[in-house]
């Protein structure tokens, strides 16, 4: 990997929503650079698999967070504090969505979308401050989305929160640059999780660089923007779609 062996070691790196796919492949790419990985995730199992999935490979710890709940982003920083007292890292990954019409979505549902996917960033840097502080020179990721920019019919809520994460980090950093801490953010595009099989020929030829994006992909950005050698890098928002959105699509 491009990232320098060790480049992370004895740091902290939080993962939110680190479970499964980006998350989970962010958090083994900052294992084999040598970090303690913190996977936080809402559902225990899979925060439970994915750090047990890393033994033998680094130092990460479970623990189950709602980054939608004010109080539960509290508690987890307090446990933080007492585990750690430091966080090098923040990656803010948790993220949800819901496909609905305008008229069948419910307020609830979009409230869920927008506190879990804008308001959990928020929340999760605004609790995990005093000890990002305490890393000198530390670093928040948020990972955001090429929804930001093109939808999907009937993503709303999800859109509109990409959207927010990436004002969020610009005005994240313009705030938090003089207390040494950098924040920027990364936006996928057509990421997949499962089984390469599962892909065809017209799937990948969507892309530019001619195939779909892995999680990989992200974690490797991931790495570099939490590093060092970005040191001179704040607010900016990275796309990660192997050039799908700058792609001009005709009917042949």
């Amino acid at each position: 990997m491009a990232v320098k062996e060790w480049e992370f070691a004895e740091r902290v790196v939080v993962v939110t929503g680190a479970g499964r796919g980006i998350g989970r492949s962010i958090s083994r790419a900052f294992a084999e650079a040598g970090a303690e990985v913190v996977i936080a995730d809402k559902d225990p199992r899979s925060a439970e698999e994915a750090a047990s999935d890393l033994k033998g490979v680094g130092r990460a710890y479970a623990r189950t967070v709602d980054v939608a709940s004010e109080q539960g982003v509290v508690e987890f920083s307090q446990w933080l504090q007492e585990a750690f007292g430091v966080v090098h890292v923040l990656v803010n990954n948790a993220g949800v969505g819901i496909h609905a019409s305008l008229t069948a979505l419910s307020s609830e549902e979009w409230d869920q979308v927008l506190d879990t996917n804008a308001k959990g960033a928020f929340l999760c840097t605004k609790h995990l401050l005093p000890l990002l502080e305490q890393g000198r020179q530390a670093a928040v990721v948020n990972i955001s989305s090429t929804r930001a920019d093109m939808s999907e019919p009937n993503t709303f809520p999800y859109s509109a929160s990409k959207g927010a994460l990436r004002s969020l980090t610009h005005s994240l950093a313009v705030s938090l640059g003089r207390r040494g801490i950098r924040v920027n953010c990364i936006s996928p595009g057509w990421i997949h999780n499962g089984d390469p099989e599962e892909l065809t020929e017209q799937d990948h030829d969507q892309h530019p660089v001619g195939r779909v994006g892995r999680p990989e992909d992200v974690a490797e950005a991931c790495l570099f923007l939490a590093s060092p050698r970005a040191g001179f890098i704040t607010g900016t928002n990275l796309t990660i779609d192997g050039g799908m959105t700058v792609k001009m699509i005709y009917r042949e």
